[in-house]
């Protein structure tokens, strides 16, 4: 299994400790203050457009790499979490 895949099932798995809704609404907020259309920030982001609209949609099925690209651009970045957080995690919602 290679590198992308793995970081593709590790954001799917634990989708719920990402709160992928606080993901969307996060990026889609950034995004309007800074006054870009989803065209626009993927070009500046580097990415695709569907990867800003999954995102901002709060799809699962992300690859953590294109998050972190478009996270980067306010400074911030996602990371693996181990399945201890995620067990604590789940039990506090």
């Amino acid at each position: 299994m290679n590198m992308h895949i793995k970081r593709r099932i590790v954001l799917s798995l634990y989708s719920k400790a990402y709160r992928m809704k606080e993901l969307a609404d996060f990026v889609k907020t950034k995004r309007k203050q800074l006054g870009l259309t989803q065209e626009e920030f993927a070009e500046k982001a580097g990415v695709a457009l569907t990867v800003i609209r999954k995102i901002e949609q709060g799809k699962e099925n992300l690859s953590l790499s294109k998050v972190n690209q478009v996270l980067l651009m306010f400074g911030h970045v996602l990371g693996p979490i181990n399945e201890n957080n995620a067990t604590r995690n789940s039990e506090i919602q």
